[in-house]
């Protein structure tokens, strides 16, 4: 498996970039930047993604979270800083190194499909594999695996066009997983796509990693989908990368206004669980029940309505971890964000 490191990234675009990097260092807002006919991009990006670590890029369109992903992989060289792919340093690699690196280590997923019209899906699925230079039967068996592992078995020889929107994305995280690397890149994979469609593309990368162990980068506007997906989140704003933590911390310890005002509207009993609100000083009455540390508060709730009395939580290997109590929900839900801030929506840059 592969892990991705990135220390001290920064992205400018503009006359004599160095300089703004520079004039950043010492302590210049994007602002001062854009005065002086640039624009800072990325800002001191610092995180390291964990071999089979889901980890999502979240911010508004304008954020940096794009021109982001796109160093990770070397299709922008960033102005400043390095990106380590398991533990080589893909800023110094020549174009040559950096192609075979996305051959063999990384595959990105793109928004808009980004297929080959006049290719079949199942050619469309195969080309990572071909592109390394795969043997004929190699190809042909990695590609129908693809299919079948994105439920499109049988529809190889269709065309694109053939195919509805969901299909297509289906297709497009199939040509990724053919290419049998162990980075997938996702930029804001599933936005163009239907709400329907989207909750099952999500159940499906959810379920495609549960067997595969991918390690993913995926970016997104959407919150909701960021905190289903990611194992763990960076919120961007301007460029800068302002609180990374799991879906639980953010939600209860919002790094500052900005990350507060995005969560306040999120549903907590969704993305809490009782492992997250037990606390080892609390007892609970002898024969209680345990619950598991991964469940739910919105599947705790029928249970403490019933009896509103402190629950066992257990871990995997039904350790006891301690107790939730109806005062310790009610505190985590009615958690308030701190003043609004202004949120302004731009292009992406």
């Amino acid at each position: 498996m592969t892990s991705v490191r990135v220390e001290r990234l920064y992205k400018v675009f503009g006359p004599q970039p160095a300089e703004l990097v520079r004039r950043l260092e010492a302590g210049a807002d994007p602002d001062e930047i854009a005065e002086a006919g640039g624009t800072a991009a990325v800002v001191d990006a610092s995180f390291e993604v964990r071999e089979g670590e889901t980890f999502v890029v979240m911010g508004l369109s304008g954020s940096g979270k794009s021109t982001l992903i796109r160093m990770l992989n070397g299709l922008l060289t960033p102005t400043s800083g390095r990106v380590f792919v398991d533990g080589e340093d893909i800023t110094a690699m020549s174009g040559k190194a950096l192609r075979a690196m996305r051959q063999r280590t990384m595959s990105m997923v793109f928004q808009h499909f980004a297929l080959f019209p006049h290719r079949t899906v199942l050619d469309n699925v195969a080309y990572g594999l071909s592109v390394r230079g795969a043997g004929k039967d190699e190809i042909a068996a990695g590609a129908t695996e693809a299919l079948r592992l994105v439920g499109l078995e049988g529809w190889g020889d269709r065309y694109p066009q053939q195919l509805s929107g969901g299909m297509r994305q289906r297709v497009g995280l199939a040509r990724a997983l053919a290419a049998q690397t162990d980075v997938l890149l996702m930029d804001e994979a599933f936005s163009a796509l239907d709400p329907l469609i989207k909750r099952e593309m999500q159940d499906q990368l959810l379920d495609l990693n549960a067997q595969l162990g991918k390690t993913i980068v995926f970016i997104t506007h959407d919150l909701n989908e960021a905190m289903r997906l990611g194992d763990r989140i960076a919120m961007m704003r301007a460029g800068r990368i302002v609180q990374i933590g799991t879906a639980e911390e953010i939600l209860r310890e919002p790094a500052d206004a900005y990350v507060a005002r995005f969560v306040q509207d999120v549903d907590r009993t969704r993305v809490l669980t009782a492992g997250a609100l037990a606390d080892p000083r609390v007892t609970a009455p002898a024969g209680a029940e345990p619950v598991p540390a991964s469940l739910p508060l919105k599947d705790l709730f029928p249970r403490m309505r019933e009896h509103p009395e402190p629950v066992p939580v257990v871990d995997d290997r039904r350790q006891l971890l301690g107790a939730v109590t109806p005062t310790a929900i009610f505190e985590a839900l009615s958690h308030e964000a701190d003043a609004p801030v202004a949120v302004q929506e731009v292009s992406d840059a």
